[in-house]
């Protein structure tokens, strides 16, 4: 709440809050079992995120998806390995790779919570989600390779590229089955809204559990499910009342995981540095500095020339505007670590195969905290500012969202009205509410079209609609607190007084648009 009176984003404060109550003294440590962390957290975020991203705009935007989500998390991992190996000491390559691939994923949840509310262009947010969906597969496929070649102490590059592609194509193939047999439950059974949004909350656990059991990519599970079950939601869940109670379950439910999850990253940080061991907190934060500012200069390095290097190669890629500076400059600052390379790294093994420690395990922790608290707290807490001070603009046409949802509603009214002209013309004259229907939708129509030629036209004309609306809200407002004086009266049941309430709430909808 305090997060969103001074406007920055509530995963920083989170974090910075598990931090200072990790220090309050007799303050029992926490110890997270990093399996339940990925199990209990991850496949319901990633849902969350794919059924909100649309696929549409996913596929438009492919290119510099997959060069973020699989070219930037390889080339990271590569540099980070090579960089920690020549300088901190006892670090082998493999190590290196294995803390590449931790660190190399931006956080699905932060830079989306950070940007929320700001006039971001909608191609930027595109691939920053599209982004953060698909690398945590390709980052922890590069940590399992990784970690493989420390405990067996062999590594075939030909073997592991296969296996790449193996793992998170035949990913995709369990969550797209997963999604048609839950698709064939939620639309042929007879469910009610309380049982469809039980089914949506066990549907990530279901794709992530059968992929992970085949040794697949659980995450490529969950997010290709994910999309498909969003792009046909509107035959899965047929009734307002469903959409209405899952838009209640998960919102709920997501914001109290982020906020749990952020929380718990603070709270970890005892445990990190009493495992340091040999080293030093001075050299951890160090290391941990170093890996911070190479993860940060190295998105830099790869999002200009990923944003520009196509357009001079391809015509075709030409025909969309121009990204500029501004668009590749909040791309590469947003790139905020989070709560899957803590639980990556919490999932190294404590004991090689021959029983021995496993090599460096504390530090390589220890430096993944410092990643995330850096990249988190400083580019989060300053990216609004960087934003605010490159007037960053919309540079793709778009329709506005205003005309957008009036030429929508407008299609819905004409429709309505041709079934009422073609299979209800025999009631027109004798029923007088089916009449009153009709002159209702010629009105409404009428009056969207002269609100269609407004958003076209003058500021002033724009004007007219907010006032509109402005007056719309305050009757709403005196309408609720009709409502109590009648539930006070008791002449009306509390259930009627609860539906006219419901019914004011989606008129409020209508207007404010407030839902995800």
């Amino acid at each position: 709440m305090l997060a969103q009176r001074i406007k920055i984003a509530y995963p920083i404060f989170l974090v910075i809050a598990g931090l200072g109550i990790s220090f309050i003294p007799n303050i029992p440590q926490l110890h997270l079992d990093p399996e339940l962390i990925f199990l209990i957290f991850l496949p319901p975020l990633l849902y969350e995120a794919a059924w909100y991203t649309s696929w549409n705009d996913f596929w438009k935007w492919k290119r510099p998806i997959s060069l973020l989500a699989f070219g930037l998390v390889f080339f990271t991992s590569m540099v980070v390995a090579y960089a920690t190996s020549s300088i901190i000491p006892g670090f082998t390559l493999a190590l290196g790779f294995l803390l590449g691939g931790i660190v190399s994923p931006p956080d699905a949840v932060a830079a989306a919570t950070v940007l929320k509310g700001m006039n971001v262009p909608k191609r930027v947010m595109t691939i920053l989600e599209g982004e953060s969906l698909v690398n945590d597969a390709s980052s922890l496929i590069v940590f399992k390779f990784a970690l493989l070649a420390i405990l067996t102490g062999t590594f075939s590059m030909q073997e592991a590229v296969g296996q790449f592609f193996l793992v998170a194509g035949m990913g995709i193939v369990v969550g797209l089955v997963g999604a048609h047999i839950m698709y064939v439950i939620h639309r042929f059974l007879p469910t009610t809204p309380a049982i469809d949004a039980a089914l949506t909350v066990m549907t990530p656990y279901i794709l992530f559990l059968a992929a992970e059991h085949f040794h697949f990519s659980g995450v490529m599970a969950v997010v290709s499910g994910g999309l498909f079950m969003s792009y046909r939601a509107h035959e899965v869940f047929q009734t307002g009342s469903t959409r209405m109670n899952m838009l209640g379950v998960w919102t709920t439910m997501i914001f109290v995981m982020n906020a749990l999850v952020f929380v718990l990253i603070g709270l970890e940080l005892p445990e990190i540095i009493n495992g340091l061991g040999d080293y030093s907190i001075a050299d951890g934060i160090k290391y941990g500095l170093i890996v911070s500012t190479i993860v940060i200069v190295l998105r830099f390095l790869w999002v200009y020339p990923a944003a520009h290097v196509p357009r001079w190669l391809s015509a075709k890629v030409r025909k969309d505007p121009s990204p500029g500076w501004k668009g590749p400059l909040i791309i590469s600052w947003a790139g905020m670590r989070g709560v899957v390379s803590l639980a990556t790294a919490l999932s190294i093994p404590l004991l090689m195969t021959d029983g021995t420690n496993f090599p460096q395990r504390n530090m390589i922790v220890f430096i993944t905290f410092v990643v995330i608290f850096v990249t988190l707290v400083f580019q989060g807490l300053s990216l609004p500012f960087v934003l605010k001070l490159i007037k960053l603009e919309e540079i793709d046409n778009l329709i506005p969202e205003e005309e957008q949802q009036v030429g929508i509603q407008l299609r819905l009214n004409n429709i309505a009205l041709q079934l009422l002209n073609e299979r209800y013309a025999a009631y027109l004259s004798e029923n007088e509410l089916v009449k009153f229907y009709k002159s209702n939708l010629e009105t409404d129509i009428r009056n969207m079209g002269l609100q269609l030629h407004s958003l076209e036209c003058k500021e002033s004309q724009q004007r007219d609609i907010e006032v509109y609306h402005k007056i719309l809200l305050d009757t709403y407002t005196l309408q609720r607190k009709e409502l109590f004086l009648l539930r006070k009266e008791q002449f009306f049941s509390d259930e009627e007084i609860r539906k006219a309430e419901l019914q004011l709430d989606l008129n409020e909808l209508k207007i404010t648009g407030t839902g995800h």
